[in-house]
């Protein structure tokens, strides 16, 4: 695997915040597509900051419609999904390059100032659930080759949260290889929504993913976040 081989994907929605910091963590010559639902100055900051390399895409889509939108934009055989409010560490595509005989890898969002430990410790929940054969990935930190992507036939559009860990399943279950790297970080540089409580969040994740893995949940109650975005007003700057 090589640099020319990525395609690092990104939904973005007024993240301006965010977003430099983000790009500056990329290498210039990775190719990178912004799929953007902006009111703010994300695009402008986009074009301005890194005008090479880079696609945008102005769409309305949520998150979930929002990759797969990316993913049809890029050419390349591996695609890797984040979000725009982390940074990746120094050593990541470096070493993304050690799992280019696997066909998805996932790894962890740390942080380097506020809740440290709290991250720490849902890196070390993520590692035990890879053991015991259940991948728990993020879309903040998910790499995964277009052959397993598209024979899995992508994200399901019904969901607007969880899309991540269930594509992971799905990955798995369809007998390719998928693997927990620990030594693959992301850095998470916003946590305005752990600030509303480190609790529900984790309790709204364990039970959807439960419910999801087990193919518990009605078909009904995929398309509902349980409140994950209902305050998003409220997540901005």
């Amino acid at each position: 695997m090589q640099l020319s081989e990525v395609t690092v994907i990104v939904p973005t929605r007024n993240e301006s915040r965010n977003i430099g910091p983000f790009l500056g963590a990329l290498p210039p010559i990775m190719k990178l597509i912004v799929v953007d639902a902006s009111d703010d100055d994300t695009p402008d900051q986009v074009i301005a900051l890194r005008p090479r390399n880079t696609v945008l895409i102005r769409d309305r889509s949520n998150v979930t419609h929002a990759r797969p939108i990316g993913a049809d934009a890029a050419t390349t055989p591996w695609l890797v999904f984040t979000d725009a409010d982390v940074k990746f560490s120094l050593s990541y595509f470096a070493r993304l390059f050690n799992y280019d005989r696997l066909d998805a890898v996932y790894g962890p969002k740390l942080s380097i100032d506020d809740y440290h430990h709290y991250y720490q410790w849902l890196a070390r929940g993520q590692h035990l659930s890879d053991r015991l054969g259940m991948p728990a990935a993020s879309g903040s930190n998910l790499a995964i080759s277009r052959r397993a992507f598209e024979a899995v036939g992508g994200f399901d559009l019904r969901l607007t949260v969880n899309e991540d860990s269930e594509i992971a399943w799905r990955i798995k279950r369809h007998g390719f290889r998928i693997l927990y790297a620990p030594d693959l970080v992301v850095y998470a540089r916003d946590h305005r929504r752990l600030k509303r409580g480190t609790l529900s969040k984790t309790l709204h994740s364990i039970v959807r993913c439960t419910l999801l893995y087990f193919n518990l949940m009605p078909d009904r109650w995929r398309s509902r976040d349980w409140g994950y975005w209902a305050d998003r007003d409220a997540l901005k700057p």
